[in-house]
């Protein structure tokens, strides 16, 4: 696990994270589980999934589950039951390209688990959060900082940004707010090659004015803070390493 100082701020909370088998969504798993929470992990992948609660221990579970089944994510909520705090940090990865050439039906496949998804988890899980839970989504900068090529990308995000606040209006006194990472070296790039990936992350870290690119650990915090904060709602959390600001 990674070595992070716990506190016991979850003690007695459960936590449903969908996509937390890898990358953010596992380590955001990882530190409820160190914060004392009970966690629910679910994503499509199921071997992915074993393994991801086998290593979470003994105060986790894992479900495979598709994330574009509406009727598959009502059957797992209505299973789960109550929890406090339901975690949305799935997507597949990115596809990025320039408009003049892109497929529009497979950019269409971007917002099935990012945006409807996420909509669909919110539909039936807020039902069975317990008084005094939350929502966390997960958003991205490309939103604010887009770049040639990712047209798509940004308008999940700005969709994802949207949707927080409308959320957070519509479901009061529930809060509902969104994670925005940065670059973060997580399996998203995994359609890359090695050799591109380092590169990617070497030339963007320098950029950055902490020096180097995200990893999951370092975005998982922000998702307890805002699970956390009792006062935080409508609210999108900038985690990007100065990215917006260069």
């Amino acid at each position: 696990m990674t070595n992070i100082s716990a506190s016991g701020r979850l003690e007695g909370r459960k936590v449903v994270v969908l996509g937390g088998s890898s990358g953010i969504g596992y380590a955001v798993a990882e530190y409820a589980v160190q914060e004392g929470a009970q966690v629910v992990i679910a994503s499509s992948n199921a071997q992915r999934v074993a393994d991801a609660a086998a290593s979470l221990g003994s105060k986790a579970e894992g479900h495979a589950l598709d994330l574009t089944d509406e009727h598959a994510i009502q059957s797992f909520f209505d299973a789960t039951g109550s929890f406090d705090h339901l975690v949305f940090t799935a997507g597949d990865s990115l596809r990025l390209g320039e408009i003049a050439t892109t497929d529009l039906s497979e950019a269409r496949h971007a917002f099935d688990i990012r945006y409807w998804g996420a909509l669909a988890a919110v539909k039936h899980g807020a039902p069975y959060l317990a008084k005094g839970g939350s929502i966390v989504l997960t958003t991205g900068i490309a939103a604010l900082r887009p770049q040639s090529g990712w047209a798509f990308g940004a308008s999940v995000c700005g969709a994802m940004d949207a949707l927080t606040r409308a959320l957070a209006v519509e479901l009061a006194p529930l809060r509902v707010n969104a994670v925005s990472p940065g670059l973060i070296a997580t399996n998203l790039w995994q359609n890359m090659s090695e050799a591109e990936r380092a590169a990617m992350y070497e030339q963007a870290g320098k950029r950055l004015p902490t020096g180097r690119v995200g990893e999951a650990r370092d975005v998982a915090a922000g998702y307890l803070f805002l699970m956390e904060s009792g006062f935080a709602t409508g609210q999108t959390y900038v985690v990007d390493g100065g990215g917006v600001l260069v």
